[in-house]
């Protein structure tokens, strides 16, 4: 699985507009990963509970098993000298002193066993304590990868739709549009030299019958100025 996870951020040498594509499945696999991790660890620190649990008894039993031996130890010596007194029959404190004795042969033996199964289980526990820790660890660094990659997908996702708009607008459909527009331009400039022309020639006709109104005009007072010259002569 760390080696996955290895191959699984390298992935970034990966243009920004294409990284997306390949980072978001990545995304989910590394949240999955991590949450798998946790489920170990959950699972670590059960079984280190346990097995500490288990060591403390054993410890424990050892200790428990050790007391009565000394105990047994006592109450033989006790009877011995309760036979040497005559306190007690000889024969009945010896059979009790032997007696006494082997209990406490079998405490030691119980105490010894435990010890062994204290041993054992501390060793099971330095394990599964050295394998949370590295659980933690591991869990960690990957959190902190998935910060990463979640902040590298942001950016790749930002910097595609930014070119994806920028390549929508490309430089053939530009020049296209400019053309249409100069096309447009000079229809309208030609629309207006047009009406310029048409409003020329109606000034133009307004001027040659204004000046024949004019010249009918001029014509009258010459003829009386000639008819008021003969009344004079």
């Amino acid at each position: 699985m760390m080696n996955f996870f290895k191959r699984l951020f390298k992935i970034g040498q990966a243009e920004a507009n294409a990284a997306l594509d390949y980072l978001e499945d990545p995304i989910k696999l590394t949240e999955q990963g991590v949450r798998d991790l946790k489920k170990d660890l959950d699972k670590a620190l059960h079984a280190l509970a346990e097995v500490k649990a288990l060591a403390i008894r054993s410890r424990n039993e050892s200790a428990e098993y050790k007391m009565k031996a000394e105990d047994y130890e006592k109450k033989a010596i006790i009877i011995i000298k309760r036979g040497q007194d005559g306190d007690l029959d000889a024969g009945e404190a010896d059979r009790l002193a032997t007696e006494s004795l082997a209990r406490k042969k079998e405490c030691l033996a119980q105490s010894e066993r435990a010890l062994t199964d204290q041993v054992r289980q501390d060793a099971a526990v330095e394990k599964l304590d050295s394998s949370v820790k590295r659980l933690r660890g591991n869990i960690a660094k990957w959190e902190n990868e998935l910060k990463t990659l979640k902040a590298r997908a942001k950016v790749a996702r930002a910097t595609k739709n930014i070119n994806k708009q920028m390549a929508d607008i490309d430089s053939s459909s530009t020049v296209s549009l400019l053309e249409k527009m100069k096309t447009k331009v000079s229809e309208e400039e030609a629309l207006a030299e047009s009406y310029a022309d048409i409003a020329n020639e109606s000034r133009s006709i307004d001027e040659e019958i204004n000046k024949a109104v004019i010249d009918s005009e001029v014509d009258d007072l010459s003829d009386e100025l000639m008819a008021l010259k003969a009344k004079v002569k």
